[in-house]
C-alpha cells in the first residue's frame, strides 16, 4: 500500500476512534451535539459502535486493503450523513463533521489510487 495511504488511514483511523469512544462514554460535549441533531442514546450508541468499528477496519486495512476501502466509504457515507443531519437541525456545530468528511473523503481516494 502507498505510504500517503497508510498515513491517511491511521489519522482517520484515529479521529473515528476518538470520535467512536467519546460518544460511548457519553463525552458531556458529543451529548449536547447529538441532543442537537436528535439522535438518542441508543442511536449514539451504534454510532459509536459504527466509527470504531470502522477504525479498526481501517488499520487492518493496511494489510487488507479492501477491508480499508470499505471502512473508508462507510466513513464517507456516515461522515456525509452527519452533515446532512447538522444541516436539516438548523445546527451551526457542522465543522467537525465536514471536516472527518473532507479526511475520509481524502483517504478513500488515495487508497483507491494507490490499488
Amino acid at each position: 500500500m502507498h505510504i500517503a495511504a497508510v498515513i491517511l488511514s491511521l489519522v482517520l483511523a484515529v479521529a473515528l476512534l476518538g470520535s467512536g469512544v467519546m460518544k460511548l462514554v457519553r463525552n458531556p460535549k458529543i451529548i449536547a451535539s447529538m441532543q442537537a441533531v436528535h439522535v438518542t442514546p441508543s442511536q449514539m450508541t451504534v454510532l459509536g459502535l459504527l466509527e470504531v468499528a470502522a477504525a479498526a477496519g481501517l488499520v487492518i486495512g493496511i494489510w487488507w486493503v479492501p477491508l480499508a476501502i470499505a471502512a473508508a466509504i462507510g466513513a464517507v457515507v456516515y461522515f456525509a450523513g452527519a452533515v446532512v443531519a447538522h444541516l436539516r437541525a438548523h445546527d451551526r456545530d457542522v465543522q467537525g463533521a465536514v471536516a472527518l468528511l473532507v479526511l475520509s473523503v481524502a483517504t478513500l481516494v488515495v487508497l483507491l489510487l494507490a490499488l
